[in-house]
């Protein structure tokens, strides 16, 4: 049907100390027996049999071995991380030299959860056609199940060809606080905006010229590059500033639309998201590893790769995760903080 590119360039600090710099969770079984890439590529074949994975330089050579079945082709490896912004800026350049300029192109994320892998495809075909016809970038927004402050949301605007699926985007909204995410909620006018948009390399390019002309001169900069492996290619990219995609184009593109998701949908960034899309016992227990021992205890995610037996005993709604990477004892709501520790951490040179 299309073109896919799967963002795997995270590094995943809010789920220290199972995720580190050097293998971070795109890398981790977490969820089921197959690895978060693993999982997102079998999405994204559903889309068509063009799959491409664009990644930073240290973990191409994980994620090579986790999807043997890809040619090494069909990888787009930044020397360096410069946001998703110059990310899919390096994917775009990279595909308009193999690939029909107006073929649609999805881009999805290596570290979310679907378990509705129809749903899924079924969304972006619609998205897709939505984006040829209108010749727009096309998002695809979830219906928000609960009042989240952890995600941005779209508000809708009116309905794109009397079809209540689609819709022009009249707004973008950062993070809330929870009453407003409650408003947003009560209302039905907005979706959780969960990163996936659609659109050809020429619809790019467009709205680039548009909205975002420093995206457009660094796409022109390596453009003009012959050989996308060079040094010149490399220390090009390295010199382009950090770029966030939102930002720096889809919050100001001109010609957006966005489709309802057919599918159920978690970016799974901190524990107590992990917690709730997998298995739990008639306690709310999530257990994992050897010589785990809980008495008394509820709602509570643990997890035990290093071997040494661990007792949570009397405790309710935690995170005990131990690995040789650390040890991690938190309450479940407020696991996200998780990523503070991290990466003072890693400023401290303690985990790489």
């Amino acid at each position: 049907i299309m073109i896919t590119v799967i963002i795997a360039g995270g590094s995943g600090t809010r789920l220290w100390p199972l995720s580190t710099p050097s293998y971070p969770k795109q890398l981790l079984r977490l969820t089921s027996d197959r690895t978060m890439i693993q999982m997102a590529y079998d999405r994204a074949a559903l889309l068509g049999d063009k799959v491409y994975i664009v990644t930073e330089a240290s973990h191409a050579d994980a994620l090579k071995s986790q999807l043997s079945e890809l040619a090494d082709d069909r990888f787009i490896i930044e020397p360096g991380r410069r946001g998703t912004g110059n990310c899919i800026v390096m994917a775009l350049d990279y595909l308009s030299r193999i690939e029909p300029m107006d073929e649609p192109i999805a881009f999805i994320h290596a570290d979310h959860q679907v378990r509705d892998k129809k749903g899924f495809a079924a969304s972006f075909k619609v998205a897709a056609e939505t984006s040829k016809e209108n010749n727009s970038i096309t998002l695809i927004g979830v219906e928000p199940t609960f009042p989240s402050t952890g995600f941005g949301y779209i508000k809708k605007g009116e309905s794109v060809a009397n079809d209540s699926r689609i819709c022009y985007v009249a707004s973008f909204k950062e993070k809330p606080d929870f009453e407003t995410a409650k408003e947003y909620v009560e209302s039905g006018d907005y979706y959780w905006n969960c990163g996936y948009f659609v659109g050809s390399s020429n619809i790019f390019l467009s709205e680039m010229k548009e909205s975002a002309p420093d995206l457009l001169n660094s796409y022109e900069m390596l453009h003009k590059i012959s050989d996308t492996k060079s040094k010149e290619y490399n220390d090009a990219y390295l010199s382009l500033k950090d770029a966030v995609i939102d930002t720096a184009l889809i919050e100001k593109a001109k010609n957006l639309n966005v489709v309802s998701a057919n599918f159920d949908w978690m970016d799974v960034g901190s524990f107590k998201d992990l917690h709730d899309v997998i298995g739990q016992d008639e306690n709310g227990n999530y257990e994992e590893g050897d010589n785990v021992y809980a008495l008394d205890t509820a709602n509570s995610y643990i997890r035990n790769d290093d071997g040494r037996p661990i007792a949570v005993i009397g405790l309710d709604n935690i995170v005990v995760v131990n690995t040789k990477d650390g040890i991690l004892i938190s309450r479940k709501d407020v696991s996200h903080r998780t990523g503070e520790v991290a990466k003072a951490l890693i400023k401290k040179g303690q985990i790489k």
